[in-house]
């Protein structure tokens, strides 16, 4: 491909704009001590408590391995509690505690903050319509 047609290639502009989003979050998240993919899982779990190691992963883009590690490690610093057993089955439901709920919060306005960054040069009704967009390809790659 020429830097033309790279210019005009959807997935090389999706590529440029996920990897310019990790690297702003990557630099806000060091700052509350978290990386990218630890705020999502806070993230996911303020929203849906309760969740699996692979619903965790799933919902986080990793693997269940790394989802594993990540939760690991983020119950030894107290960010997450899960039980010991597992109430049926294997699943560990993982939940956010009192200091997990607090580090979300404050890494979140930061997280907000590159987002607006990131879509101010559209109107609020072009990043309305560009989320719809991206919506309708993956799941045009999902079906």
């Amino acid at each position: 491909m020429t830097q033309d047609e790279l210019g005009r290639s959807v997935g090389y502009q999706l590529k440029r704009v996920q990897a310019a989003l990790r690297a702003a979050m990557d630099g806000v998240l060091r700052a509350h001590g978290l990386t990218t993919p630890q705020y999502s899982c806070l993230d996911v779990l303020g929203q849906r408590p309760g969740l699996s190691n692979a619903e965790l992963a799933r919902a986080v883009f990793v693997t269940r391995q790394s989802m594993n590690v990540l939760l690991q490690h983020l119950q030894e610093t107290g960010l997450v509690e899960r039980p010991s057993t597992a109430p049926s089955g294997r699943a560990l439901p993982a939940r956010l505690t009192e200091a997990g709920r607090r580090r979300l919060a404050a890494a979140k306005a930061d997280v907000l903050a590159v987002e607006r960054r990131m879509n101010s040069p559209l109107a609020p009704n072009q990043a309305e319509e560009l989320a719809r967009l991206l919506a309708r390809m993956a799941e045009a790659l999902t079906d």
